[in-house]
């Protein structure tokens, strides 16, 4: 589940560190140490997303 959980991180990870730094672009955040720090929070806040549904895979499959 480990190994899944990673994979899964690789896209959930983008995805919300993306939706996070074009959320930040359209407050008119010009600061990008702002950003980066948002892009990280949305990587960080992705280990427990992606680990939620690898669980989930791994119960339904």
């Amino acid at each position: 589940m480990f190994r899944l959980s990673l994979i899964l991180h690789l896209f959930i990870g983008s995805t919300i560190s993306g939706i996070a730094i074009v959320v930040a672009l359209v407050a008119e955040v010009s600061s990008p140490w702002i950003i980066l720090w948002v892009a990280v929070a949305g990587f960080l806040l992705a280990f427990p997303a992606s680990y939620q549904v690898a669980r989930k895979l791994y119960e339904n499959g």
